[in-house]
């Protein structure tokens, strides 16, 4: 059933899990850009089985806020568990994402609205990294390998930064895993992707979900779901129908 976000050119969509020291920041960061966005835009939260108080804070932001609304999973599945729930309930022509630990700026959104009407899918890349040392030492080695195995030309899949035609959002295959790879899930349905280089912060709040099993070993593991899946990917094209 179509929602609210019909009503909108543009949703952003921010997955949470355990985040309640951000998300009065991020509700000032988002209602800040709003009003500057390319296209008319909302806010859809995906409360992923948060067990602290972030759900009560995205619900009283959304009760003040008439462009914020708010998913809420039975229980934690993951980002592209999340991701995939606030893709299903998007009705805007166009979807993007951002993670809720603003290690990332909304207003870069506009950067990639910018060319979002040529390519199927425009992600950012993370310029200046404020990361440690050894968290940028495992996602240069994860990146490059997943590069290889994947052959999408894309240096900084992991930037939570991207927007996308949501029909072609809604056509990928989503699983465990595979918010690592929405660049090439795009390419495998001929889609165009194009990088932009957007800021990056430091944490300031809140701790990272990922460490040294998630940011390598899961995803070496994936990558070899994906090539298993390019091999097998059905395109196809209706030239003639009836139908309408």
């Amino acid at each position: 059933m179509e929602n609210q976000t019909k009503n909108y050119g543009f949703t952003i969509l921010v997955p949470v899990y355990n985040e309640e020291e951000n998300i009065y920041l991020l509700e000032e960061k988002l209602q800040h850009f709003l009003p500057q966005s390319l296209y008319p835009a909302c806010v859809v939260f995906v409360n992923d089985g948060s067990t602290d108080d972030s759900l009560n804070r995205i619900r009283e932001i959304c009760e003040r806020n008439n462009d914020f609304f708010y998913l809420s999973l039975e229980k934690n599945g993951g980002l592209s568990a999340a991701l995939k729930a606030g893709i299903d309930y998007t009705f805007s022509a166009y979807v993007g994402y951002m993670d809720a630990d603003l290690q990332t700026d909304p207003e870069d959104f506009n950067l990639l609205l910018n060319e979002i009407e040529a390519y199927e899918m425009v992600t950012g890349i993370r310029a200046n990294r404020k990361d440690s040392f050894f968290k940028n030492l495992q996602s240069k080695i994860a990146n490059g390998f997943r590069r290889m195995m994947t052959n999408d030309g894309v240096s900084d899949t992991g930037c939570p930064l991207k927007v996308m035609h949501t029909d072609a959002a809604k056509k990928m295959p989503l699983f465990n895993g595979m918010h690592r790879f929405l660049p090439a899930l795009i390419l495998l349905q001929n889609g165009k992707v194009k990088q932009i280089p957007v800021r990056h912060y430091p944490r300031m709040a809140g701790k990272s979900k990922y460490h040294l099993w998630n940011r390598l070993t899961g995803p070496f593991i994936d990558c070899f779901a994906y090539r298993w899946m390019k091999k097998r990917y059905i395109n196809y094209v209706v030239n003639d129908t009836n139908l309408n």
